[in-house]
């Protein structure tokens, strides 16, 4: 029997129940593609370890084939800008990230996390001043790290509000095609501009160690700093909502947290776990006959791997459909990727989440939702899941 990819959610935190049951059948099934194209669906977790470890299977956007019918999106007519190399394979791929892992450093990170905390509690006491009922998402779960990556890249504080606007409006739920090609095209235009400043006045930024490098192009900086912006902005931003969400639903879970903040560190990997937004890929494409999990992958097929299917996995976590934030290992879930594509950010990520989680309980000991749990508007048509909105009030 030849599947079809999943959409349908039985609860606000829980993949598709078809997942489970193919994943129980066999960790890789045969998918039909909407346009289609016969490939792959992976379920668990060794086989999806399997395929992004492997050399033999391209991340090229012109391979690929999306799981899901979306109406105007072509992958094979997709231009990426010039950096963007998410969808590269090496050695393109390898010359890009090489240079931006040598900026990802312990000592970057730890500099950076008082700034984190800086940034996190401004925009408490803002949302705080703005009163009850507010938007977690808007008031929180976005601007936290969008203005991370602002200070990642050296985003001047007079540009911040200018770089925000156009982050929001690429990422907002609502938002027109054209406003959303404007938007990118402005943020394309201002990272620039400021890469090119960077490269005549360098600071201690992320940019400007780029530049300084003197390997790559004002283009393709510019790109690396938009895919830092799409890639982990949304991601975190994500995590931040539905985290606060879960947990909202989970007051034995909350408690657990509130009541031994040494958690705090354990509880981030759980809910990464649990959660895994990224719910609509990766996509991989086989450059030759690759075999896996017993199935043969013929030259040119694509393979969707499920991350939230992967990492319920019980070969790997025990009872992993529990959210347990006492669970004595998280480790190994794949909701920051595999292989040579895993996440560079994946170490800040977890950093601005372990300090936006604690920050936001300990301020808010009365938090809850302003609206009945069913009004909560899901990211259910996006790559990256989440909520849309989160209203709440204390």
């Amino acid at each position: 029997m030849t599947i079809t990819f999943p959409t349908k959610r039985p609860t606000p935190f829980d993949p598709p129940l078809e997942l489970r049951q193919w994943r129980e059948e066999a960790p890789i099934q045969p998918m039909r593609y909407p346009d289609g194209h016969d490939g792959w669906l992976v379920t668990g977790h060794a086989a999806a370890r399997a395929v992004l470890a492997d050399a033999r299977f391209s991340s090229r956007l012109e391979h690929l084939r999306w799981p899901v019918a979306w109406e105007g999106i072509d992958l094979a007519s997709f231009v990426q800008p010039p950096g963007f190399f998410l969808q590269l394979d090496p050695p393109d791929h390898t010359r890009l990230r090489r240079r931006l892992t040598a900026q990802f450093t312990v000592r970057r990170l730890q500099a950076l996390e008082p700034r984190i905390a800086q940034i996190t509690a401004e925009t408490l006491d803002a949302m705080e001043g703005g009163g009850a009922p507010a938007d977690l998402v808007r008031e929180f779960a976005l601007p936290v790290p969008s203005l991370v990556i602002c200070e990642l890249l050296g985003v001047p504080p007079a540009d911040r509000a200018r770089f925000q606007h156009d982050s929001a409006t690429v990422l907002r739920d609502g938002s027109t095609k054209e406003e959303v090609a404007g938007a990118a095209a402005s943020l394309f235009g201002y990272l620039y501009e400021l890469t090119a400043a960077k490269q005549a006045h360098p600071a201690n930024d992320l940019l400007s160690g780029l530049v300084t490098g003197g390997e790559l192009t004002l283009e393709e900086i510019t790109g690396i700093g938009l895919l830092l912006l799409v890639a982990g902005h949304e991601t975190t931003a994500s995590m931040l909502g539905l985290g606060a969400y879960v947990l909202l639903e989970n007051p034995d879970q909350l408690a657990a947290l509130r009541g031994n903040p040494a958690l705090m560190e354990g509880a981030v990997e759980e809910l990464l776990r649990y959660l895994s937004v990224p719910h609509l890929g990766p996509m991989r494409a086989a450059l030759e006959d690759v075999e896996i999990a017993g199935r043969t992958i013929r030259k040119g097929q694509v393979v969707t791997l499920s991350i939230p299917a992967a990492n319920r996995d019980p070969e790997r976590f025990p009872d992993p459909e529990t959210l347990d934030v006492t669970r004595p290992s998280s480790t190994g879930h794949l909701a920051f990727g595999h292989g040579i594509h895993q996440c560079l950010g994946q170490q800040l990520a977890r950093l601005e989440m372990r300090i936006a989680y604690r920050a936001l309980f300990e301020r808010f000991p009365a938090l809850r939702l302003a609206v009945p749990p069913e009004e909560v508007p899901m990211r259910t048509n996006m790559t990256i899941y989440g909520v849309h909105r989160l209203p709440v009030t204390w």
